[in-house]
């Protein structure tokens, strides 16, 4: 490779690094072309995977500021690119290992933490930001339908302590309401001074 295109493809590796949230350094000794077509595409929504030349990339991996494969740039080496979601890369490669074991990960970088190829296993058994997020969104709602019925909820037994309330008074006003007082009862003897007496013996004016 001439000196110029030694240049722009450390170029383009050191842009790749630099682009990428994390990065996953495997080794594909004894994978076919077929194979390592459907490993891309298995793994595109999340990542790039690119063949790539050791020394090359190592100089690459330096100007990017990134030392997590520092010795292990060896064999048939091919990098995983990490745009998307680290944690469905990991999956894919780990799955597409499981299928096809003549694929190995050497191990990575997480947002410019090294990960060995066990922190990339682990990795991939966590669970993917969208079911993180779908469960977030749930806890999220639940906790929004929650803090509604808190704040419902009184309104609600406020709502009906009036009703029965305005209902007992509704029901006892006419017992409990002040009775008009009842006009006494005429008790007070009869005037008897106009009466005209009878069978009032006259007085006798004998003396």
């Amino acid at each position: 490779m001439a000196k110029p295109e030694k240049a722009t493809a450390v170029a383009e590796i050191t842009e790749q690094f630099r682009a990428s949230n994390a990065a996953v350094l495997t080794e594909y000794r004894g994978l076919t072309v077929a194979q390592l077509t459907q490993l891309r595409k298995s793994i595109g929504g999340n990542a790039s995977y690119a063949v790539v030349k050791n020394t090359l990339t190592a100089i690459a991996a330096k100007e990017a500021g990134i030392s997590a494969f520092d010795g292990q740039l060896s064999g048939p080496t091919a990098i995983a690119f990490v745009t998307g979601d680290p944690v469905e890369t990991a999956k894919g490669l780990r799955d597409f290992a499981k299928t096809f074991p003549a694929l190995v990960i050497k191990g990575g970088v997480l947002d410019g933490k090294s990960l060995s190829a066990d922190e990339v296993r682990k990795l991939a058994d966590l669970e993917s930001r969208e079911v993180l997020l779908a469960k977030m969104a749930g806890a999220m709602k639940a906790s929004l339908n929650n803090a509604a019925y808190l704040f419902a909820a009184p309104l609600a037994q406020a709502a009906r302590a009036v009703d029965a309330l305005r209902q007992k008074v509704a029901e006892g006003s006419p017992a409990e309401a002040p009775a008009e007082a009842a006009a006494p009862e005429d008790t007070t003897p009869q005037d008897t001074q106009d009466e005209t007496p009878q069978d009032t013996p006259a007085e006798s004016n004998e003396g």
